[in-house]
């Protein structure tokens, strides 16, 4: 077992300080924050990709303090309703798994993202029972026409890119925010589909860890 840190929590430092923090501290692996709400003070995706000098810098302020990256997160909402702010997450994830791509980190960390209740809504709508049944129009509407589409495209995309995985955090305001709606999602766009386990969310909402982690199995990041 290795310790992993977010180097988001260091985001006040420049890389390669948050890196030796870090490593001085007993960590062995990073996560990288590239955009979505985790932001890009570690790393702007889209200028490591136009510049290869910057890339072995970035590389250097990770490897030359004895650590390993685990992932790339971009997580954001890229099913957001407002289609301007869908494109921006939609580019920052993007960018993200190209990257992966171009350092060899297999996963990368997101949100499933969360589609307003009907093509004219302007806000996410999380919705998390069936009824009354405007609820499951809903639903159908969000599965079916939005969330499934994007993620067997984006799937396929970062399969072609050699992202082994795109792991979902599980969090509460979004449609993959527990153990059976990750399942549904994997089951519908592939394999490439995982979690990014965070317990503390499943805690919020009343389930316990242990039993998320035995109904993931192999869909765990």
């Amino acid at each position: 077992m290795k310790l992993g840190a977010f180097t988001v929590v260091l985001g006040d430092l420049p890389l390669g300080e948050a890196c030796r923090f870090l490593a001085e501290n007993g960590v062995d692996m990073v996560e990288i924050g590239c955009g979505g709400f985790p932001g890009k003070a570690h790393c702007d995706a889209a200028r490591l990709l136009a510049d290869g000098e910057e890339r072995k810098a970035f590389l250097d302020a990770i490897h030359g303090n004895g650590l390993e990256i685990s992932a790339l997160s971009s997580h954001g909402n890229m099913v957001h309703p407002d289609r301007a702010a869908a494109k921006k997450y939609d580019d920052d994830l993007t960018n993200a798994i190209l990257l992966a791509e171009k350092l060899g980190v297999p996963v990368v960390n997101t949100f499933s993202g969360c589609p307003g209740g009907c093509p004219d809504d302007k806000t996410p709508n999380w919705v998390t029972c069936p009824w009354p049944d405007d609820f499951s129009e809903i639903l159908e509407y969000q599965w079916n026409e939005v969330l499934i589409p994007y993620w067997k495209k984006k799937a396929a995309f970062a399969a072609e890119h050699g992202v082994r995985k795109i792991a979902l955090e599980l969090h509460p305001g979004f449609a993959v925010y527990n153990t059976r709606t990750l399942l549904k999602l994997r089951e519908a766009a592939g394999p490439v589909i995982g979690a990014n386990f965070d317990p503390s969310h499943l805690i919020w909402l009343g389930m316990d860890p242990c039993a998320g982690l035995r109904v993931l199995g192999k869909a765990g990041a």
